[in-house]
């Protein structure tokens, strides 16, 4: 009965990892019901690019305003993303379409052309909202049995020439026909928005005698049933310029039901490569295992069983290896303190990292919930300051530690301070580009609220709980006269050894980073935690077993400084992220501004300097585990 029960729990965890892979979620938000006539408000959020990576707010350049600009209430996650959600003039009827609705008329001058210019050269894109859907622009591909695909928002404008001329001229988007995708309940008539996408167009519009509200344009007419449907004749961006914004707005009715809507946003056409990825990251793992098992199984069990059989302590002598270090091995390293601050941050990230996965595959932190998975994130990461003053305490107790307040405050401060002191750098470049991604004033605020109003007196607590505790027991007696360490092999030097353990937990998870990478700095959705989370579980027990192999051979070599070794083994995985990240810049984003260079590495400074912290704390605990481990087995004299 017992095994029948086990069986079918873990069918259901793996059934869930795979749901989760292939966007199962729960939905962000309630749905909303439309009646026919109901009004449908579109909001505006921030124009974006994968060239500058700069946002800014949809009204720092002059698009058409409505009567009262009105902001959105966001939550911390979308306030960190740039995101500036607002109203805009765009209205319509549910289910009522619309042709050639003029929106209004302006008149360029120096000023607003050179807006308009400077985001068409940097290719940003408008993004807006309708019923918590985004708006994007359908492409077909060539072939066409492929699925359609979709970009967020449309370009701002185009760049191009008018046959027979070299000159380059600057063209708007400034005719955008939208297409409402909704679904029928049959019985109440009531329909649910399911989709929200538009195909812009340029068009140069005329019209006869001078303008006024009621003039009727001569290039896009309801009357005469005359639309817009190609760019043939484009609006010029330049000085003294008129351009008028329309739109069409058309309703189609779908058989995709609201809690599917998302699925063709999230649409993963590419997902062998993640299969792939994972099986690439299974090799690796067997691999280790193997070595693993060999050590642990074959090696240790004979080495014990001999030790443990010698008689004379000139026999003793005559042995050679990680036994003769057994007086060494426990003796407390140096900035013993400094380790205990990185081991008790590392377990509150690994912590962070566990839940949030755990959250994102339920489907609660699904794209629907615009910076969700950013909040959350910083909430974990706030709380789990609990788990990381307990972890430093207990490691600061048994290297003999007297001050816990001290390594309290250092674990509380030390990372978060770092990174708040790059971060508050970038920030101040942002502010410098006016762009709508720099962290106001009042969430600045906020973010120091919580780290030293609930972060710190957490790790307090922690540490506390923890210093309370009986020491942990070495399981050998230290000596008081360290031994000497004998001259190394080449291959066992401490920086060689170091990097050689970094490059199998990054080969383990760099697929799946190219994917990530490609989420945040193309401007592209996320949401294949299933996968994720296998790839994270890969990781854990790669650095696992890479440090344990790695520490073994060390400790054969009778060097028994082996505490900041396996720290950095598994943590000089980041480097390698760093390095790729470097790569995935020349190779893959068309950065040319100095601020955004700036950003992208400052970022992703952080990232590594994040992923050096966790990937250290689990080789590190591997390490730990496996030194108590064998040489509790050793009888001692």
């Amino acid at each position: 009965m017992d095994s029948r029960r086990r069986f079918s729990t873990i069918a259901a965890v793996l059934l869930l990892l795979i749901h989760g892979s292939h966007c199962f979620y729960l939905p962000g938000v309630a749905p909303e019901d439309f009646q026919k006539g109901d009004e449908l408000k579109v909001k505006v959020n921030k124009l974006t690019s994968t060239k500058t990576q700069l946002p800014y707010s949809y009204y720092s350049i002059p698009y058409c305003q409505p009567k009262k600009i009105l902001d959105s209430a966001e939550n911390l996650g979308e306030v960190l993303r740039g995101d500036r959600i607002e109203n805009s003039p765009y209205v319509f009827k549910m289910r009522e379409p619309q042709m050639c609705s003029t929106v209004c008329q302006i008149k360029l001058d120096a000023k607003t052309f050179k807006a308009f210019k400077e985001k068409i050269d940097d290719e940003y894109r408008v993004n807006m909202i309708l019923d918590n859907l985004p708006l994007v622009v359908p492409i077909k591909r060539l072939d066409q049995e492929a699925p359609t695909v979709y970009q967020l928002g449309y370009h701002v404008g185009l760049k191009g020439q008018y046959s027979g001329s070299k000159d380059e001229k600057y063209f708007i988007h400034n005719h955008l026909s939208f297409t409402v995708k909704y679904h029928k309940d049959l019985q109440t008539d009531a329909a649910r928005i399911v989709g929200f996408e538009v195909k812009p167009f340029s068009v140069k519009h005329e019209y006869e005698g001078t303008w006024n509200d009621k003039t009727r344009l001569t290039t896009c007419d309801p009357h005469s049933k005359h639309t817009v449907v190609n760019s043939n004749s484009p609006q010029e961006v330049a000085e003294n310029k008129e351009i008028i914004f329309t739109y069409d707005v058309e309703f189609q009715e779908s058989d995709v039901k609201w809690a599917s809507r998302w699925d063709a946003y999230l649409l993963m056409s590419d997902d062998q490569i993640h299969w792939f990825s994972i099986v690439n990251s299974l090799m690796i793992v067997l691999f280790l295992s193997g070595m693993v098992a060999m050590i642990m199984l074959r090696t240790l069990y004979r080495d014990i069983s001999k030790y443990n059989e010698l008689e004379t302590q000139e026999e003793a002598q005559e042995e050679t290896g990680w036994k003769l270090v057994h007086g060494d091995v426990f003796r407390a390293p140096s900035n013993s303190d400094l380790l205990c601050v990185y081991v008790g941050t590392g377990v509150q990230f690994f912590g962070m990292l566990l839940v949030t996965m755990m959250f994102a595959i339920l489907g609660f932190l699904s794209p629907s919930n615009r910076g969700g998975l950013m909040t959350a994130m910083l909430l974990l990461w706030v709380f789990m300051g609990l788990f990381a003053g307990y972890a430093s305490a207990r490691l600061y107790k048994m290297f003999k530690g007297a001050e816990w307040k001290r390594i309290a405050f250092r674990t509380a401060v030390m990372f978060p301070g770092i990174v708040s002191a790059i971060f508050f750098v970038l920030n101040a470049l942002i502010w410098g580009q006016k762009s709508s991604g720099a962290v106001p004033f009042g969430t600045m605020f906020a973010l120091i609220v919580l780290w030293f109003g609930i972060s710190v007196p957490l790790v307090y607590v922690g540490s506390y709980v923890g210093f309370k505790k009986p020491a942990i027991e070495d399981p050998v007696k230290t000596n008081k006269i360290p031994r000497q360490i004998p001259e190394q092999a080449w291959y066992m030097n401490p920086i060689f050894s170091i990097l050689i353990g970094g490059i199998l937990p990054f080969g383990a998870v760099f697929i799946e980073l190219f994917f990530i990478l490609t989420s945040i700095w193309l401007n592209q959705f996320y949401y294949i935690f299933g996968f994720l989370f296998l790839v994270f579980i890969i990781l854990i027990v790669t650095c696992a077993e890479i440090t344990v192999v790695l520490c073994y051979f060390q400790l054969c070599s009778e060097d028994y400084l082996w505490w900041w070794r396996s720290y950095l083994t598994s943590g000089s995985s980041a480097f390698y992220l760093f390095l790729y990240a470097t790569f995935y810049f020349f190779t893959k984003l068309e950065i040319t501004k100095l601020v955004s260079g700036a950003l992208y590495f400052g970022y992703m400074l952080i990232a590594s300097y994040a992923f050096f912290v966790l990937t250290g704390t689990i080789g590190f605990y591997a390490c730990f585990w496996f030194t108590r481990l064998i040489y509790s087995s050793v009888k001692i004299d």
